[in-house]
């Protein structure tokens, strides 16, 4: 059993403060998704989920926000994925994806150190053998130190937008959730 990630995990929800009920409701489920049996993390843990990790990148102009248009959704997201047996941590987790899919290696965290932004919880369809499932995606917020990316392999593009732009892209409601929170607090 992985408690060297659900310890700092559990802490880090603890903490995080919910925007909303539907977020403190997401935050409730991951709670209790840590204490249950098997590995959440693990990609094949289907019952009812796993925990995955995701980022919203800033520009370092703090107007931009890096998007990936997601090879097999075919919308534009933040950069994120599955949580791999190497990850000490959601958040190396989510900086490992970050670099994976957009070439970003340098950043700060935006409260200084790593920490939660955001929770969602989304449903999976049943792709090849794996049955319907939920992804349980833990978000944080980081600026890049430059605006220079390389969308990777995973991806189709990769590109730096307005904020004010985003809701004309193609993507979801959690993201664009994610960038009213993100003015707000500008």
């Amino acid at each position: 059993m992985p408690h060297h990630r659900r310890h700092p995990l559990r802490r880090a929800l603890a903490d995080f403060q919910p925007d909303d009920p539907r977020e403190a409701a997401y935050r409730d489920r991951m709670l209790a998704l840590i204490d249950s049996d098997g590995d959440p993390f693990a990609r094949d843990h289907f019952e009812p989920g796993h925990f995955t990790a995701s980022a919203f990148i800033l520009a370092p102009d703090g107007l931009h926000l890096l998007m990936i248009l997601h090879r097999k959704l075919g919308l534009w997201l933040q950069p994120g994925g599955h949580v791999e047996p190497d990850d000490a941590n959601i958040f190396d987790a989510a900086a490992r994806e970050v670099h994976e899919e957009t070439g970003v290696i340098d950043f700060d965290w935006a409260r200084g150190e790593p920490a939660i932004f955001d929770v969602d919880i989304h449903a999976i369809p049943p792709i090849k053998d794996d049955p319907a499932h939920e992804h349980f995606d833990v978000r944080v917020l980081v600026t890049a130190h430059t605006e220079a990316i390389a969308a990777g392999e995973d991806v189709r593009d990769a590109r730096w937008v307005p904020l004010d732009a985003i809701d004309r892209m193609g993507t979801e409601e959690s993201v664009l959730r994610a960038v009213r929170k993100i003015k707000a607090r500008r």
